[in-house]
């Protein structure tokens, strides 16, 4: 996840200092406080509305939590209160982004909100657990995706998913209008696998809007995933990664 509004400022020294201790990790927690209300003070130059402040999973580091143009914003602060940091916090062992992790859960989305008259169903339609997907006809791992959707709901049928045409692709313009006018899944499948659709019998602009509607959820790629707890989750997935992700959402939510 990449921050615009922030500047990205690099560690101190006195925050490797901290990590360097032998006690390892959260050594030095019980002898650094921040309160909310220093929090406040410190980042009142930068803007923003601090929400909660804690210690981060990296030692030496606080996480800060601004609100800032309807979103809330991880941010890290470290022990000496004079470095800022904005960005991602990768932690090597399973390369988990932690900070992504926690601005997705700080910023979940209302699905109720979102617009399914275009969506294609795959799974059956009572199916308990519904997982929205945005995916382009053209993106080779929207395909690849799509084939591990399918093993999900043979495997699940509890599970399905509903699925909204993101045509990033200029390539991908015409072939969603064909696949929304006939709202088609098999036109779909067929476009994941490189066959020609005829052209489209209908005029829409769906694609289009699905487009801002991502621009307004933050969803900057295809395929993306909007989970039963309202959190996005990018990128191909296996299917036991894939099932795994719905389970745990479903009972987050």
């Amino acid at each position: 996840m990449t921050f615009f509004i922030f500047p990205l400022i690099l560690i101190s020294a006195t925050a490797f200092a901290f990590m360097a201790e032998g006690g390892g990790a959260g050594s030095c927690i019980d002898c650094h406080v921040l309160s909310k209300e220093d929090a406040i003070e410190i980042f009142k130059q930068i803007g923003g509305e601090v929400q909660a402040v804690e210690h981060s999973e990296v030692p030496g580091l606080w996480r800060v939590e601004v609100n800032a143009k309807g979103k809330t914003i991880p941010l890290y602060l470290d022990y000496s209160k004079s470095f800022m940091i904005a960005g991602d916090v990768i932690r090597l062992e399973d390369r988990k982004n932690l900070t992504d992790q926690r601005f997705q859960e700080l910023n979940s989305v209302d699905t109720k909100t979102i617009p399914l008259n275009d969506a294609l169903l795959l799974g059956k339609e009572n199916a308990k657990n519904k997982v929205l997907v945005f995916t382009d006809p053209h993106c080779p791992y929207c395909s690849k995706l799509h084939i591990e959707m399918q093993a999900a709901v043979e495997k699940r049928p509890d599970i399905a998913f509903l699925i909204k045409l993101l045509p990033y692709k200029n390539s991908s313009k015409i072939p969603t209008r064909t696949i929304l006018c006939n709202k088609s899944l098999a036109m779909l499948e067929d476009a994941f696998t490189g066959k020609q659709l005829p052209p489209p019998i209908c005029d829409t602009d769906q694609g289009e809007q699905n487009i801002l509607l991502a621009r307004e959820l933050g969803i900057r790629s295809t395929p993306t995933l909007l989970l039963p707890n309202g959190q996005i989750e990018p990128g191909y997935k296996k299917l036991d990664d894939l099932i795994k992700l719905i389970d745990q959402a479903t009972l987050e939510k």
